[in-house]
């Protein structure tokens, strides 16, 4: 596969609902009660439930993933949480939306794709990327 810097990803929309939250507390063994309970949420500053982090930064890995077809070629992928992804007790969700562009070359048959997670317009991963083989 040939790529150049510039090259942009297609674009991903997830929504994450509360039932997702359930699921990833169960697979991942972290029942915070931030990430389910209303009261505690509240209790701590938070406007509500939130998103786990790890679950935002693997919803936000899938753009790679679909975009490469094998997440065997991820390499290496990083970021910072930046702000909370709030997730509301109704049918909608929370809408978490992906963009992300190849930015490096490393010559090595990899390359270095930048990753914008956006949760209602403001960012909520902070220098996100992932190194990726496409050689």
């Amino acid at each position: 596969m040939t790529v150049e810097v510039g090259t942009e990803l297609p674009a991903l929309s997830v929504r994450l609902k509360r039932g997702d939250l359930v699921r990833y507390a169960g697979a991942s063994l972290d029942f915070n009660p931030i990430h389910w309970n209303e009261k505690t949420a509240k209790d701590v500053g938070l406007p509500d439930v939130i998103a786990h982090g790890m679950l935002t930064m693997a919803v936000a890995s899938r753009i790679v993933e679909e975009w490469i077809g094998d997440p065997g070629a991820i390499v290496e992928y990083g970021c910072r949480f930046g702000r909370p992804v709030v997730v509301p007790n109704d049918d909608e969700g929370a809408l978490v939306e992906v963009t992300a562009k190849v930015t490096k070359d490393f010559e090595d048959g990899t390359v270095k794709v930048n990753i914008t997670a956006a949760f209602e317009g403001k960012s909520v991963l902070t220098g996100a990327f992932a190194r990726v083989r496409v050689g």
